[in-house]
Parts: structure tokens; C-alpha cells; sequence
């Protein structure tokens, strides 16, 4: 059996937490060909990020009262376990602190959020009728792999490896570089046809654009406004 991004035991789902939907969608659409739409089946309305018609995540308004107000944005990433009380309870043994105790999302799953050892935020989500994202094949567009940059990858590695159960076949852990290095936290690698696509919002000023080289591939990083970042490379068909 293949294992691929989507899995038990790897990421599912993310979840975009901004103050500015419409502009998100707007750069996030013409540079990564994600289609944002309101989920017509969803007694909330909410907004569904898909690509070649299968949902990779959603869209939550920070302007809403649920929110405090000093709330950053950001993007929440899920990964999917067999039993969310069972891995919350392995995750903090292992050093995580608990943020949001597990909670019945509807009858789509249970949920609960945490900060790993490491200082990275995740979700743990247990399905009932809703899995995430599931791929392949993975159309340009699409969820890659997931990385996490911190100073103990061998560490963090470990601890995801205990908390779940099993490896994250589908995730890397690397060693943050230089004191400028961001706060840790996990972030999705995108595969894309046209890189040039991406360095041209860089060009226009819609977005910040810095580009690097990883085991001789070239990776970019695309920042919103905001600061919500992804990672993106070119796909390999």
C-alpha cells in the first residue's frame, strides 16, 4: 500500500485563520490555483479550499467574536490518529501542552489542538464521516509533504512518532537555520507546474516571494500579507 499525505497517521487537513478572506483567496487562487468557495452543505456556510475538485481545507474569518481580538493569523494543520483521547494522552506524557481538550467536531470527527515539544502548534483529528484531504493523484496544486524547522528535529520526530504510533511518512523535521529563524511551526509543501507563477507575485507586490535550494531542487516560500506562508516546488510527474 502507498503512503501518502492524508493517511492515518499524517496530515489531513488545514484550516487558514485570517482577518482578510477575500484577499487571501484572491492571491492564493491565481498563485497556487486553489478554488475558494462556500460550502453550500455546510450548515455554517463556511469557506472550502479545494484543487481539482477534492477539499484540502477551510477558511476562518479572524474578524469573528469567537476569536480574541490580539488572535495572529495563521494556519492550523491536522493530522489524523485512530483515538484522539488515547494520542492527546501520549502527546502530553511526551512534553505537549494541551490548548484545546478533544471536542466533538459535529458528526465529522473529534478534535483537539496542542503545542509540541518544540513549540509548534497542531490538531489532532479522529474521523467519523470526514477524512480530509486524500491524494493521490496529485494534481498541480496540491498538498506535498509537511515540514516542521525547529532545533531538535531528531527530537520532534520522535515525539510525533510516540504521540501517533507510528512514523509520518509524509513530514520532515529539519533543523532551523541562523538566529533569524522563525518561531517553530509546521508548514505545507505545495507541488506546482510553473515556479515562475509564484516568483511573479513576488514581481507584482502581492506577496513575498524567497527562494532557496533543497537536496538541489529549488523551494520557494510564499508569505501572505499576513505572513501565512507555504512551501513550493515544482511537482514531479
Amino acid at each position: 500500500m502507498t503512503t501518502r499525505l492524508g493517511s492515518l497517521n499524517e496530515f489531513c487537513w488545514m484550516d487558514l485563520k485570517t482577518r482578510d478572506p477575500a484577499g487571501t483567496a484572491t492571491l492564493l487562487s491565481k498563485t497556487l490555483g486553489w478554488r475558494f468557495a462556500v460550502d453550500e452543505k455546510d450548515w455554517r456556510k463556511a469557506t472550502q479550499i479545494s484543487v481539482d475538485g477534492q477539499p484540502i481545507g477551510g477558511v476562518s474569518d479572524l474578524a469573528s467574536p469567537v476569536y480574541p481580538p490580539e488572535t495572529p493569523a495563521h494556519i492550523a494543520y491536522y493530522l489524523a490518529v485512530d483515538d484522539i483521547d488515547r494520542r492527546v494522552e501520549a502527546a502530553t506524557a511526551r512534553g505537549a501542552r494541551l490548548v484545546v481538550p478533544p471536542f466533538d467536531a459535529g458528526d465529522q470527527g473529534r478534535l483537539a489542538t496542542l503545542i509540541d515539544p518544540e513549540g509548534a502548534a497542531f490538531s489532532l483529528w479522529q474521523r467519523h464521516h470526514f477524512p480530509g484531504w486524500c491524494f493521490p493523484p496529485r494534481p498541480a496544486g496540491s498538498p506535498d509533504r509537511m515540514v516542521l524547522a525547529c532545533d531538535q528535529p531528531d527530537e520532534a520526530r520522535h515525539f510525533y512518532e510516540g504521540t501517533t504510533g507510528a512514523p509520518l511518512f509524509c513530514a520532515d523535521f529539519v533543523a532551523a537555520v541562523g538566529p533569524g529563524a522563525s518561531a517553530p511551526r509546521w508548514e505545507l509543501v505545495v507541488a506546482v507546474d510553473d515556479l515562475d507563477n509564484i516568483i511573479r507575485a513576488d514581481d507584482d507586490g502581492q506577496a513575498s516571494v524567497a527562494s532557496s535550494e533543497e537536496n538541489g531542487r529549488r523551494v520557494v516560500r510564499l508569505s501572505t500579507p499576513e505572513g501565512l506562508s507555504f512551501l513550493v516546488r515544482r511537482g514531479e510527474r
